[in-house]
């Protein structure tokens, strides 16, 4: 029973030997076989592979050549755009040069300016020189406006006292004095003033400053039988003229109230402009005697031309009648001409005793 139990312990080992080996060799042939499939299918994916490399080449070689034809097109526009680019640049500083020169230019002008503007506050500052630039002011206003025998500068009036400018013009209203007044430094002083208190005083020292001025002209300038019953008082600056119309009313009306009439520049044109339109008409009334003698003289000499025109008319009646009847006196000539020639044609054809008949009628 041991032997049997060995030999089928032994049978059975060999068995599962045989079984593994059978299972082994089975297994390797269908390996075998699924590698034989996968190799097949590594040649496939080889070819494939082979086709895909062979494509990606030809793509390659076109992207390329692509590539390339972009980067020339790219190079050549960068080669463009940098050269116009270069030409703007070029244009820009050439401009940007000569607006540097204008500049320069302007500054040169400014730093002239500058220099003037302190020349000109050196003369403000000044109350003889402002003086002297309201009087050249004054002076230059008048001249462009009127006539030289139309006003006098400079004019010593009979109580001694000196006016700038004297418009001479015929009663009524009589010679007109502007005197020229700059009250600058009240006048800057209610300009800089920040306060209300300094506001107000420098207010009172302008007012007072441009009162006196107007008293003063009043009684200097404005004299019975001499001047006419008002003065201009110049004011050279149409700042300081629009804030005193502006904010002081009351030194205003007190002009009006002493017959002082304050101007600006452009006012003062305006009234030299009116003075001009007056002198004009004063000149045509002085004219007016010698205008009506001359159309006196005009009209006989019309009344001559009448004469003479109907002379001549009566000439020409007489010629019309002269020349009818000298036109009578041709007709008849023309028609005894006309009855000779008649006479003379029918002696060929008629009688001498047909001829006499005529002949005798004729003559009776």
């Amino acid at each position: 029973m041991q032997v049997d139990v060995q030999t089928l312990i032994i049978l059975a080992a060999l068995g599962a030997t045989l079984l593994v080996v059978i299972l082994a060799m089975t297994r390797g042939s269908r390996e075998r076989a699924e590698q034989g499939a996968k190799m097949q299918q590594l040649g496939e994916i080889a070819q494939n592979l082979a086709h895909a490399q062979t494509s990606l080449a030809g793509r390659m070689e076109q992207a390329q050549a692509d590539s390339n034809q972009r980067l020339d097109s790219l190079s050549k526009r960068l080669g463009d755009g940098l050269t116009q680019q270069t030409a703007t640049t070029g244009q820009t500083l050439k401009v940007l040069h000569e607006r540097l020169a204008v500049i320069d230019t302007a500054q040169k002008n400014i730093t002239d300016l500058s220099q003037q503007m302190v020349g000109l506050q050196d003369i403000l500052s000044n109350k003889q020189a402002r003086g002297a630039f309201g009087e050249i002011q004054l002076n230059d206003l008048v001249i462009s406006a009127l006539p030289a025998s139309a006003y006098e500068m400079q004019v010593t009036l009979s109580n001694g006292k000196r006016v700038d400018c004297l418009l001479k013009l015929p009663n009524p209203p009589g010679s007109i004095a502007i005197d020229s007044k700059f009250p600058l430094e009240s006048y800057e002083a209610l300009r800089n003033a920040e306060t209300d208190a300094e506001k107000t005083q420098a207010g009172r020292a302008f007012s007072s400053a441009v009162l006196k001025h107007v008293k003063d002209i009043s009684e200097r300038y404005i004299l019975p039988g001499e001047t006419s019953e008002s003065a201009l008082m110049f004011l050279p600056s149409e700042a300081v003229y629009a804030e005193l119309h502006a904010n002081f009313r009351n030194v205003v009306e007190e002009g009006f109230r002493r017959r002082v009439w304050i101007v600006s520049p452009t006012t003062l044109m305006a009234t030299l402009n009116t003075v001009r339109a007056i002198l004009r008409d004063v000149h045509m009334r002085e004219q007016a005697d010698v205008i009506q003698d001359e159309v006196r003289k005009m009209l006989e000499d019309v009344g001559r031309l009448d004469d003479r025109v109907d002379k001549l008319q009566t000439h020409f009646d007489q010629a019309h009648r002269d020349i009818r009847d000298i036109r009578i006196s041709t007709d008849k000539v023309t028609k005894r001409g006309s009855r000779i020639d008649a006479l003379q044609l029918g002696e060929d054809e008629e009688s001498p005793d047909k001829l006499l008949a005529p002949a005798k009628t004729t003559a009776s």
